[in-house]
């Protein structure tokens, strides 16, 4: 398997603890790369994908620790994915130079009503020629996106990419989803989706359900009709991928 970004962070900030970072299941024995539950790990199964596009995920500090986060599913599937803790007082310079990098068009991914300049609000990708797209994430729960983008004075000049009610509504309705709070590997599909990339954006979704259903296998009981379905659907979708690209 590929080891990205996102497991080297999580490998790095763990090496910071001084204790033992106790999130819901601590006590499950999980693999160490896709955070599920040894029985179920689903690291054989990682996406081999291409893309245009580029990804950033800012994480904050304790995001990356949980065995939920689903940041590490975008570095599974998009190669070039970057990611590095969030500092409110000291970013990582680094993550500077790379949005300072002229090859690169960055955009924010967050909501317009959170966003006071609405100039810097778009709904559209319009890429300067011969610039690859990098998309921002900012991953922690909502509370943290917020305070973390309101703290990044780095961010506020740079074009904030935040979706309509009725590509949301869309999206959320072919989910069957009970909320309007995506997770982020959700929200990056969305991305990928609007930027033209449907094949990858359709496999994120893929790949985000195998997560979450054997991820949940290590919470509750699962009905044995319900076992499998995400690896079922996983490998229908490649097995369609691969017809269509060989007409």
């Amino acid at each position: 398997m590929r080891i990205h970004k996102v497991h080297q962070l999580h490998i790095e900030r763990l090496a910071r603890s001084t204790k033992p970072f106790n999130a819901r299941g601590a006590n499950v024995d999980r693999c160490k790369f896709c955070q599920v539950r040894k029985d179920y790990c689903i690291c054989e199964y990682q996406p081999e994908s291409t893309s245009k596009a580029a990804f950033l995920l800012i994480m904050f500090d304790t995001e990356v620790l949980k065995p939920s986060n689903t940041g590490k599913l975008i570095a599974d599937v998009i190669p070039e994915t970057h990611a590095y803790l969030w500092s409110r007082t000291e970013p990582n310079s680094e993550m500077l130079a790379l949005l300072q990098d002229e090859s690169y068009q960055p955009f924010v991914i967050f909501p317009e009503e959170q966003i006071e300049n609405k100039t810097l609000v778009t709904n559209d990708i319009n890429l300067e020629e011969g610039k690859t797209p990098l998309f921002i994430l900012l991953d922690g729960s909502w509370r943290e996106a917020g305070r973390m983008y309101r703290k990044s004075t780095y961010l506020h000049q740079l074009p904030v990419l935040s979706f309509n009610r009725e590509h949301l509504s869309s999206y959320i309705m072919r989910k069957a989803s009970k909320d309007h709070q995506l997770a982020t590997a959700e929200v990056a599909s969305l991305v990928l989706d609007l930027f033209g990339e449907k094949d990858n954006a359709r496999h994120l979704e893929c790949w985000f359900e195998l997560f979450r259903e054997h991820y949940l296998y290590s919470k509750r009981p699962v009905k044995s009709t319900e076992r499998g379905m995400g690896l079922e659907r996983l490998i229908e979708f490649r097995t369609e991928l691969k017809g269509s690209n060989q007409i």
